[in-house]
C-alpha cells in the first residue's frame, strides 16, 4: 500500500500524543522527530549516543516544537532489567504511550551469507530484530492505555523481496516484516494498530554505505518524506492495520 509523502498536517494534529521514536538523533529518526513534535507530539527520543540525541533535541526545542524526553539506551547491549526501567519511566511520566516507531538500525556488511562475520551478524540481528522484539513487548502495556496507539516497523525492499549480499540485514528485515504482522494479528481487537513501512530511497548515511557510488543529489531528503510519519500516526491512518506500506514521492 503506498502513502503519500505530500502531508500538510496542522500543529495540533497529534497534541496530547506520547510517542517513542528509536534512532531519534540523526536522519530519518531526527525528521520524522521534528515533524511529530511539529504536529503537537510529546517524542520520546530514544538512541544510544546522548551528544547526537541532545543536538536533536536542540533542533526541536529551537524550531518552538513540543519539547521532548531524552532516553538514551544502547539497543545492543540493552538487558530486559533496561527495559523494564523504560516500561516504569513511561508509565509513571506518562500514564499511557500513543505511538511506538521502530527506526533504528545498522546495515551490517555487504558480503555473500557464507562469508558473512558471525559476530556482525550477531550485532546486526540484535539491533535490528531483538530490540524492537523486546521494546515491543515491554511497550505493549503503555500502548494499551492508549485509546488509538500505534506501532510502525521500518522496514525495506530487501526485507520484502530477497536480494544476493544483503546479508543480515537483509534477514532481519524478513524477520520485522514477520513480527508486525504476527503481532498485527494478535493485538487486533485492541487498540494498537501495528504496520510496517518501506521508506524507499533517502538520503541518509545507511544509504550511502549501500550505494557509495551513487550521486545523492538525486535521493530524496529524510525531510521530504518525514511529514507521512505524522499521518501515519494520526487519525486519518486509524484503520490501517497488517500493512505493508510504502512511501511514495509526489
Amino acid at each position: 500500500m503506498q502513502i503519500s509523502t505530500n502531508y500538510s498536517f496542522s500543529q495540533d494534529e497529534l497534541t496530547g500524543k506520547v510517542i517513542l521514536v528509536t534512532g531519534a538523533n540523526r536522519g530519518f529518526g531526527k525528521a520524522m522527530t521534528l515533524d511529530l513534535a511539529k504536529a503537537g507530539a510529546t517524542v520520546i527520543m530514544l538512541g544510544r549516543d546522548l551528544g547526537s540525541l541532545e543536538t536533536a533535541y536542540d533542533e526541536v526545542v529551537d524550531a518552538g516544537f513540543v519539547e521532548p524526553i531524552l532516553y538514551p539506551l544502547d539497543l545492543e547491549g540493552a538487558t530486559p532489567e533496561h527495559y523494564d526501567q523504560l516500561q516504569k519511566d513511561v508509565l509513571d511520566n506518562f500514564g499511557k504511550l500513543d505511538g511506538l516507531i521502530h527506526n533504528a538500525g545498522i546495515i551490517g556488511a555487504m558480503m555473500p551469507i557464507e562469508q558473512y562475520d558471525l559476530k556482525l551478524w550477531y550485532s546486526t540481528m540484535q539491533i535490528n530484530v531483538n530490540a524492537p522484539f523486546m521494546l515491543t513487548q515491554c511497550l505493549i502495556p503503555a500502548l494499551n492505555k492508549s485509546p488509538d496507539a500505534r506501532i510502525l516497523f521500518l522496514s525495506s525492499s530487501v526485507g520484502r523481496n530477497a536480494r544476493a549480499y544483503w546479508g543480515a540485514y537483509g534477514v532481519s528485515k524478513f524477520a520485522i516484516e514477520g513480527l508486525s504482522k504476527t503481532l498485527s494479528e494478535e493485538l487486533e481487537k485492541t487498540n494498537i494498530k501495528t504496520n510496517s513501512l518501506d521508506p524507499k530511497r533517502m538520503r541518509t548515511k545507511m544509504r550511502q554505505t549501500a550505494y557509495p557510488a551513487e550521486n545523492a543529489d538525486n535521493i530524496p531528503t529524510p525531510e521530504s518524506m518525514s511529514p507521512a510519519i505524522v499521518y501515519l500516526m494520526s487519525e486519518g491512518a486509524k484503520a490501517l492495520n497488517g500493512e505493508q506500506l510504502t512511501l511514495e514521492l509526489n
